[in-house]
């Protein structure tokens, strides 16, 4: 999904479960148990996408951060200009704690891509 974004010249963005306390990401910038992370070329270095884990290095508030995430903490990719991509279920053996679940939202910028 992330390669079909930057394809076609769009911004990927991934959710990211915060929950899991194998989960690295800067101290108050998650809302809810969640962070949204800019994951673009320009935006962040040494990208590696696994089957186990999401790392990169970025820069928040103009300090250097190593974001490391479990697969399982991933909850959507998305391209940040149109919205389309694709939402994951969270694996509950993969955090501590799973949010409540949510109501759709209307008018949700989210879609699914078969």
């Amino acid at each position: 999904m992330h390669e079909w974004i930057l394809d076609n010249n769009l911004t990927p963005y991934v959710i990211v479960s915060t929950t899991s306390p194998d989960t690295q990401v800067p101290a108050g910038q998650a809302e809810n148990g969640r962070i949204v992370l800019n994951v673009s070329p320009t935006a962040i270095r040494n990208l590696s996408i696994t089957n186990e884990r999401l790392e990169f290095d970025g820069r928040f508030g103009g300090r250097a951060f190593h974001v490391s995430a479990p697969i399982a903490a991933v909850l959507a990719v998305y391209a940040k200009e149109s919205g389309q991509g694709m939402a994951f279920e969270m694996d509950p053996g993969g955090t501590d704690s799973e949010p409540a679940p949510q109501e759709p939202t209307p008018g949700s910028h989210l879609r699914v891509i078969k």
